[in-house]
């Protein structure tokens, strides 16, 4: 074996123990998530907004960002739930680059995965404490979820993960909504495969044990858009393609079947500024269908404080250093007048 041990990770339970979620946080949460529950099995007709920068690569900017959808989600409360988007891990499609602060809490520094583990579950905290907004995150390991099991109320399993076995089992044992995206290819089959499977009951090897799986009836499709062979984006947000989709899914008979549209990546073809009419198209996609109308539960934006992207040797604040994203003026003005649509 060619592995290199560099230093030993602490169980869940430890690095938990030493950073607690204050009890009347706790209790918030858990009405937040039913508020969350009751959109994905129809019982609420509000909107689900899952939004926030490609990759929260710093706790003050993060923070910063969040205590603004807070103020904005006071405004809206009556037609919009919002859920920051707080992803601390960032798949890469060829192994390079940032992979996030789970990986490398330190941009200056060298990657420390103990460290970044300890700074993600404080961040999370702190933003859950700052602004009472619980937050969502991506699966990229599975393994890492019982990290922040008790502070994230939605988890999605991104467009290179899920088709994997792993993530599908483990998002069958949540308590939370679990966006499984469409594959970069855009196979819808797979977007359902992956839904069943989650949905379904299991028993299998997660974090050293033998573990027993209920099943998730919040497991749900979001919708990104695909990569033809020729590598040009194909949207999937269209009217015709979200009634294709709808009846497939409905052919299915799973339960509470729902759709979160992602308006950026191979949607927006990374044409971040796209967002909002993206997001507007589908609320009218919603209002002609009735059929669209019960199974659209929201949107997964990517936004940020300053519009754009940077590299990260750059120093912008509240800039993504990922994929590019909308600013915060442009996304407050979306997010009310998404809530005047409804």
């Amino acid at each position: 074996m060619s592995f290199t041990y560099v230093r030993k990770i602490p169980k869940p339970k430890e690095i938990i123990a030493s950073m607690p979620v204050p009890k009347d946080i706790a209790q918030m949460k858990k009405k937040r998530d039913e508020e969350i529950r009751a959109v994905f099995t129809g019982e609420s007709g509000k909107l689900i907004l899952i939004i926030g920068p490609c990759s929260a690569h710093d706790e003050d900017q993060v923070c910063d960002y969040i205590s603004r959808l807070a103020k904005v989600q006071k405004a809206v409360s009556d037609k919009i739930l919002i859920i920051p988007r707080i992803y601390t891990n960032k798949p890469r499609t060829t192994g390079i680059g940032y992979k996030g602060m789970a990986h490398q809490p330190n941009l200056q520094e060298e990657p420390n995965i103990v460290e970044g583990i300890k700074a993600i579950r404080k961040m999370h905290i702190r933003a859950l404490q700052e602004s009472n907004l619980p937050a969502a995150d991506e699966m990229l390991y599975p393994g890492n979820y019982p990290y922040l099991e008790d502070v994230l109320s939605y988890v999605a399993v991104g467009a290179r993960s899920v088709e994997n076995q792993g993530h599908r089992l483990t998002c069958s044992g949540l308590d939370i909504p679990a966006g499984m995206k469409n594959p970069t290819s855009g196979d819808s089959e797979v977007t359902l495969n992956s839904i069943q499977a989650a949905q379904a009951p299991h028993i299998f090897s997660y974090n050293r044990w033998e573990v027993k799986t209920a099943g998730n009836p919040l497991a749900h499709a979001v919708l990104r858009g695909a990569v033809d062979h020729h590598g040009i984006a194909v949207p999937n947000y269209h009217y015709e393609d979200l009634l294709k989709f709808a009846e497939a899914y409905k052919k299915r008979g799973l339960a509470n079947p729902s759709i979160i549209v992602d308006t950026n990546h191979s949607n927006s073809n990374k044409k971040y500024a796209e967002q909002p009419r993206i997001a507007k198209e589908v609320m009218w996609s919603r209002k002609n269908s009735s059929v669209l109308k019960g199974m659209i539960k929201g949107f997964m934006i990517e936004s940020f404080i300053e519009e754009g992207a940077q590299k990260v040797t750059e120093n912008v604040y509240g800039k993504s250093i990922t994929d590019p994203c909308l600013g915060w003026k442009d996304s407050e003005k979306l997010i009310r007048e998404l809530a005047e649509q409804m």
